[in-house]
């Protein structure tokens, strides 16, 4: 799939042949069909609120004409699935404890439940791990190829385009109070940087994705 279509339209129902007290019935026949259509052809999720006559999840042959009905879609809950099973596949296994500790992080705090994250959030997905950071750069001797957050990111793209969706790749200063693992110490010197000495937090690799509004 290249990428999100946008299922955005005015639903025409062309009512001259149709008797006024069947009118809705049919406008609500209709728009179940254009919603079937859309999810099929992946214009649309099949994860969706319904708003009927500007009334939420009712259903819509309880419409009166001439409407509308609304179909409102949370996209974020399939990207989000799919960005943590891209950076799950390309994780260390041997324990499975690096790909059980990715985190979605959502106005700052670390959420569990996608279905109602806002068109506008900015979603961030991060390892909670202290060694998140060596599996990213490859400063560890491990099982699976270095940059494994950036792989991540291009199956994202690949998958979903850039018309829809944003996605970024970053290094990021988390602070505490978000996890109980954050943010992880040096607990000795790593160079000569300031930023790898001894008592310094390291930065979380990350992928920072945004809708497109």
């Amino acid at each position: 799939m290249a990428g999100f279509e946008t299922f955005d339209k005015q639903i025409s129902l062309a009512t001259a042949d149709i008797a006024q007290d069947q009118i809705s019935a049919h406008l609500a026949r209709f728009a179940r069909q254009q919603l079937a259509e859309a999810i099929q052809t992946g214009a649309a999720t099949p994860v969706y609120d319904v708003f009927v006559n500007g009334r939420r999840g009712v259903s819509e042959e309880t419409v009166q004409a001439p409407g509308p009905i609304l179909y409102e879609f949370s996209w974020w809950r399939v990207v989000i699935r799919y960005a943590l099973d891209a950076l799950v596949k390309h994780s260390p296994r041997k324990s499975g404890r690096y790909a059980s500790s990715f985190i979605v992080i959502v106005g700052g705090k670390v959420v569990i439940d996608f279905e109602d994250i806002a068109p506008s959030a900015e979603v961030i997905i991060t390892n909670t791990q202290p060694y998140v950071r060596k599996v990213q750069v490859g400063a560890m001797q491990m099982s699976v190829p270095a940059r494994m957050f950036d792989k991540a990111k291009t199956s994202l793209v690949r998958r979903y385009g850039s018309q829809n969706f944003s996605f970024e790749m970053r290094f990021l200063d988390l602070g505490a109070g978000l996890h109980p693992l954050i943010p992880y110490r040096l607990k000795r010197n790593q160079g000569r940087r300031k930023d790898r000495q001894a008592g310094m937090p390291i930065t979380y690799p990350a992928i920072i994705m945004n809708m497109v509004q």
